[in-house]
């Protein structure tokens, strides 16, 4: 990688981050809601179900940031099926940092025996690199030569 491209790469690294507190905010928004009031007294809804919603909230915040301002100018279309096509690779490549996310929020839980709103957030900013390389790389990647 050239200069350039480790500026265009730590540009977008900022901009991702920048983005993702939004996403961090609805995702625990979210998780309060169902953790407090829908799923409360139940470890499986707190603990799994709770966060499995908030993520997919999340998930659909982040990608529309990520589609039409941080990676727009690696999509040679910009319509419905790009748009779902993309987000059905995001969504796939979310699911396996969920699961990574999950696995810290569960080990730091069990550790320190902290809240799950705390535990989650500390989760997601283990889990947020390999996302924003998962973006990167695979999701939005360079040289598509179609749609």
């Amino acid at each position: 990688m050239n200069k350039g491209s480790w500026l265009r790469m730590l540009v977008k690294l900022i901009k991702f981050s920048s983005s993702s507190l939004l996403g961090t905010g609805v995702d625990t928004l979210v998780l309060w809601l169902c953790s407090d009031y829908v799923f409360s007294g139940n470890y499986v809804g707190v603990n799994i179900v709770s966060p499995a919603i908030s993520f997919e909230a999340a998930v659909l915040v982040n990608f529309t940031i990520a589609y039409f301002f941080i990676w727009n100018d690696r999509l040679s279309i910009q319509n419905f099926r790009s748009f779902v096509r993309h987000f059905l690779g995001y969504n796939l490549s979310c699911t396996g940092v969920f699961v990574l996310k999950m696995g810290f929020l569960l080990l730091i839980q069990h550790l320190f025996k902290w809240d799950v709103i705390l535990c989650n957030l500390l989760a997601i900013c283990l889990s947020g690199f390999f996302n924003f390389l998962m973006n990167e790389r695979v999701v939005f990647r360079r040289n598509k030569s179609k749609e």
